[in-house]
């Protein structure tokens, strides 16, 4: 039974315009069916056809609003089996000088999901918990230090969800771990909000220099960021 559900889960990715449409979603946001079809060059028609694929396999959820639809990646959980595929896919070689520099691009940072991934997620993972804003001695918890950090930056802490508020993600550029979870959902919208990264095109995110102080109170210093693209 099993193998013939996995055969199905891979059916539904096999086409090319689902696989980009799914690339497409990992930025965590919700796009319309149109915006969707334009972004991987499908007719209406057409998008609405694999959208309808997409959401019977569960990988996508739908919402309608006004005289739109929307449509979002499901949850966590498929965001990751996505972007582990991409990892595998990502494991070819990049061809020309757009496909390398998007890759830098995406290796420096990116979305995952709805947190922060590659070079910079990883090292805010690693200077939060070498300066105690986190604890990783009895499970990942956000330290007293933390909340405090947090507070002054005026990032809220998520509560009241079923979601973890913290959690290791395998970074997969970095073969290292970034924190994924409710909390780095929170602190990559509200850096975006405050402008201190810049949402890119294609997943990518750019640290911008109003970014640099507030990632200072994360520990992240500018010796850290020769991660910088």
């Amino acid at each position: 039974m099993r193998t013939v559900q996995l055969a199905e889960v891979a059916a539904v990715l096999a086409d090319p315009t689902r696989a980009a449409m799914c690339l497409a979603l990992l930025d965590g946001q919700a796009w319309t069916v149109g915006e969707l079809g334009r972004a991987v060059g499908v007719a209406p028609s057409s998008a609405s056809e694999q959208v309808g694929r997409l959401a019977a396999a569960g990988f996508i959820s739908t919402v309608h609003q006004g005289r739109h639809r929307y449509v979002r990646i499901t949850d966590s959980r498929v965001a990751e089996l996505v972007e582990r595929l991409a990892e595998h896919a990502e494991h070819r070689p990049a061809t020309g000088l757009r496909g390398t520099l998007s890759r830098n691009r995406l290796a420096f940072a990116r979305t995952c999901y709805d947190h922060l991934a590659g070079r910079l997620g990883v090292a805010i993972r690693s200077r939060m918990l070498a300066t105690g804003l986190i604890d990783t001695s009895d499970g990942l918890a956000l330290t007293e230090a933390g909340r405090t950090a947090l507070h002054e930056l005026g990032v809220p802490v998520p509560s009241g969800t079923r979601r973890p508020l913290l959690k290791e993600c395998l970074d997969w550029t970095e073969r290292r771990e970034h924190l994924g979870g409710a909390l780095p959902a929170a602190l990559l919208a509200h850096a975006v909000d405050r402008h201190w990264l810049e949402r890119g095109t294609d997943r990518s995110v750019r640290l911008l220099p109003e970014g640099h102080e507030p990632l200072a109170v994360l520990g992240v210093r500018s010796v850290d960021l020769s991660l910088e693209h």
